[in-house]
């Protein structure tokens, strides 16, 4: 009778090791495949509509992707609401542009980090191909990264190398998809290039509402120049319009251009300035800077924001 005992016991014993052991394994394979949506997907969270859509077109079928800022949103003076505080700690993964783009959100990235990848799109250039940002802070960088299609490859192949990392079961497919979006970009970049030329060489003057496009100008051979320094939420006053006022007589430039995350108040002041003076300056057309278009429409995918500018610029500037 002891021994049945001392045998049921150790039977019991056992079946509690092995039911222990199952669930263990079972835990470890869902951490290992970082997935939290129930689909076998990862739940990715993305800041602006330009890494959002990087992240759909590499990550394909195995991610679900939520962005934080819509069209005509503004990352320099975002706040994030208790909405994108869930989806932020519902994410397996945070992409983010850094350079300060979302400066409102800093603090909170480096809370995020402690806990799951959150990864800054900008993290593989270099020194040497970021632009200062004067005015901004010592070591300070431009945030724009996006209006270079070639420094924009960098930020897929960041996601790329992401993905495959945390979900190596589906590398192939991450590969695969990297690899034939930035073909795509490469093709972007060469229209872009091929476009902007043909604005005639004394023309090729870009004004907008805020210093944004730095980096496409360098790219594609424009001067540029914005009422108000690369972050928004620096002020702009009549000293800065008046000189923008005289640039555009001094230089006889014919266009401006307003952008749809920011107020085109600021442009038009300049514009009534200068006719004021005897010259007539038309809005050109609006552009997409911090903000693509309206989510399922052409200009709401980064290569259809990319192209919209730039017809847009070459049809006023030409």
């Amino acid at each position: 009778m002891r021994k049945a005992r001392k045998m049921n016991s150790a039977l019991r014993r056992f079946i509690i090791t092995i039911v222990f052991l199952t669930m263990t394994a079972i835990l470890t394979s869902a951490c290992g495949q970082q997935t939290t949506n129930g689909q076998g997907k990862l739940n990715i969270t993305a800041t602006t509509g330009m890494i959002t859509d990087v992240v759909k077109q590499v990550g394909g079928e195995h991610v679900e992707v939520s962005g934080l800022m819509g069209s005509g949103i503004d990352p320099h003076l975002y706040k994030a609401s208790q909405g994108d505080v869930k989806k932020l700690d519902n994410a397996d993964i945070i992409f983010y542009n850094g350079l300060h783009l979302e400066g409102k959100m800093a603090e909170m990235f480096e809370g995020l980090e402690k806990r799951k990848p959150t990864v800054a799109v900008s993290s593989y250039l270099t020194e040497e191909q970021l632009h200062a940002a004067p005015g901004q802070g010592e070591g300070m960088h431009d945030p724009h990264i996006w209006f270079n299609v070639k420094l924009w490859i960098s930020a897929a192949e960041v996601i790329r190398d992401t993905l495959v990392e945390k979900d190596p079961s589906h590398e192939e497919s991450y590969r695969s998809n990297a690899t034939a979006y930035i073909e795509q970009l490469e093709e972007l970049n060469t229209y872009a290039k091929e476009q902007i030329a043909l604005i005639p060489e004394a023309s090729r003057i870009l004004v907008t509402a805020h210093d944004a496009f730095g980096y496409f100008g360098e790219a594609y051979g424009l001067t540029v120049t914005g009422l108000q320094g690369m972050n928004t939420m620096s002020e702009y006053g009549s000293k800065d319009v008046s000189e923008l006022r005289d640039y555009l007589v001094d230089k006889k430039i014919k266009a401006v251009f307003i952008e749809s995350s920011v107020p085109k108040k600021s442009i038009e002041s300049v514009i009534e300035g200068a006719r004021q003076l005897g010259h007539e300056v038309k809005i050109g057309g609006e552009l997409y800077s911090d903000a693509m278009g309206d989510e399922g429409t052409f200009e709401g995918t980064y290569i259809g924001m990319v192209r919209h500018n730039v017809d847009t610029i070459v049809s006023a500037l030409k």
